[in-house]
């Protein structure tokens, strides 16, 4: 019996990333298609392959062993088909890449538009969120991450730039009315305008000056989700809502136009930039290959 390559590529999406929307999200298609594409398949092999429930998607003892058996015969498949990229005189193709909002905002405007006059056959995909998760199983070819949050085994190449600032600020109608922080810990006594990441952990701010380490946890009128709605955060503390810690580079036309008065700037914390990381155990795609070389070079 023959079995349709899109309905086996769907099911290891599906089997990879536990979840319809999550593989339907990296692979930018429909949840009900490759819900669809899975159903056809196990009426093809007369078996579930999944157990499905409204929180999650497992697979069975049968999609285990389908699925040890399908991800190295793809990536082979994979592998061949990008090897025609071989005789062209330029990469083709799909480069799907999964990134802090952060990186989407700062880093990768700086990049992406050379990039794409270079090598105009290729089609650049970034799916935008600050969880952390496994490229592969959200149908990506390769992520950027801060050094703290890389997965193991993986290749890490250095992009963007390699030391950034976290900054505070305020605007000085708020600074004049509230007074200005000398300490770190000054900000307790202050209105902060916070941030949350997705799975609910709220990040101390740190600073850092001559060695000394000073963690504080403020308190403030507003809380945001961190990538997503920190330029609500911004525009609260420009009005003069509150003191808004962010990266610098997201800052700083603000600060420039002096919207925004920067706070204890000679303890702003640095920390190095991000990489791009991919598997090093597969064959490296033409379109991430053009990109990390890409990388590389700007480096140069």
């Amino acid at each position: 019996m023959k079995y349709e390559l899109g309905d086996l590529n769907a099911f290891v999406a599906v089997a990879r990333a536990r979840g319809f929307r999550d593989a339907a999200r990296g692979r930018g298609a429909s949840a009900s298609g490759l819900s669809d594409a899975v159903r056809r398949l196990e009426a093809q092999m007369g078996v579930r392959l999944l157990n499905r429930t409204t929180r999650s998607v497992v697979p069975t003892e049968a999609g285990e062993r389908l699925l040890e058996r399908l991800e190295p015969a793809l990536s082979e498949v994979e592998a061949a088909m990008d090897v025609v990229n071989g005789f062209r005189d330029r990469p083709a193709g799909t480069l799907r890449l999964n990134v802090p909002v952060t990186v989407a905002r700062l880093v990768l405007p700086d990049i992406v538009p050379g990039f794409l006059t270079a090598y105009p056959d290729i089609r650049l995909e970034v799916i935008a969120e600050d969880s952390f998760v496994d490229v592969l199983a959200a149908g990506c070819d390769a992520g950027i991450r801060y050094g703290e949050r890389l997965e193991q085994d993986m290749i890490a190449v250095p992009i963007g730039p390699r030391v950034q600032r976290f900054a505070a600020a305020a605007s000085p109608a708020y600074l004049d009315a509230r007074g200005r922080p000398e300490h770190p810990r000054d900000l307790l006594g202050h209105a902060c305008l916070r941030g949350r990441f997705a799975s609910g952990t709220m990040p101390v701010w740190e600073f850092e000056r001559d060695g000394e380490m000073v963690r504080v946890e403020p308190s403030g009128p507003l809380i945001v989700q961190l990538g997503s709605t920190v330029d609500l955060a911004v525009a609260a503390a420009v009005a003069g809502s509150g003191i808004v810690y962010l990266f610098e580079e997201w800052l700083r036309p603000l600060l420039d136009s002096g919207a925004l008065e920067p706070l204890l700037e000679p303890w702003w914390d640095a920390f190095s930039g991000p990489f791009l990381y991919y598997p090093g155990r597969r064959l490296v795609p033409a379109p991430l290959r053009a990109f990390v070389d890409y990388v590389r070079a700007m480096r140069v």
